[in-house]
């Protein structure tokens, strides 16, 4: 079993902080926990590995208290600059839409020192009861992988409660940022 699973993102800064895990080894680990489940569940829709990587190593990574710490992102309202921004629709996936500038949200969670690992599935502009877009597919629940993880929040929902293989790599969304999950 990987220990890092079971660590939430302050255990894993106090980690990095300590010396004992480096970022780059906490982004590897949870890229392999959404490899290995994200097949099954489709909770992240645009994986930014390579991205995320490079700024596990990057001399200009934030100290800010969550320095080094993985981060999935809801696909709408956190915008990141020069990254895919879907929010769920097929149109604006065909013209692979970019966002041209962080959003003041995506900047904060930049100045915490997380570190953006991608971004979850969500129904069409996160309108609807059930994560089932046209443009991207359903989301699967982890628990029973013949149903919805529901509500607007799916992708991100599925990965915060896919349990061992995703505790590492806290997922936040635009509901669980203003405190209404």
């Amino acid at each position: 079993m990987d220990e890092l699973a079971w660590l939430d993102a302050s255990a894993l800064a106090q980690l990095i902080h300590a010396g004992e895990l480096s970022p780059l080894e906490a982004v590897d680990a949870a890229i392999a926990r959404v490899e290995a489940l994200n097949p099954k569940l489709n909770a992240v829709i645009t994986p930014l590995f390579d991205q995320a990587r490079q700024q596990a190593v990057s001399p200009d990574l934030q100290a800010g208290p969550f320095r080094g710490v993985p981060l999935l992102l809801k696909d709408y309202l956190c915008q990141t600059a020069g990254d895919p921004y879907y929010e769920g629709m097929g149109f604006l996936r065909d013209l692979d839409w970019r966002a041209p500038a962080d959003t003041y949200l995506a900047q904060k969670f930049r100045a915490a020192g997380f570190i953006i690992l991608g971004k979850t599935n969500l129904p069409e502009q996160a309108m609807g009861p059930v994560t089932e877009p046209a443009a991207f597919g359903p989301t699967h629940n982890p628990w029973n992988l013949a149903h919805t993880p529901g509500g607007s929040s799916g992708g991100s929902a599925a990965a915060a409660t896919a349990g061992e293989y995703w505790r590492s790599c806290p997922v936040i969304g635009r509901v669980v940022t203003a405190g209404h999950w």
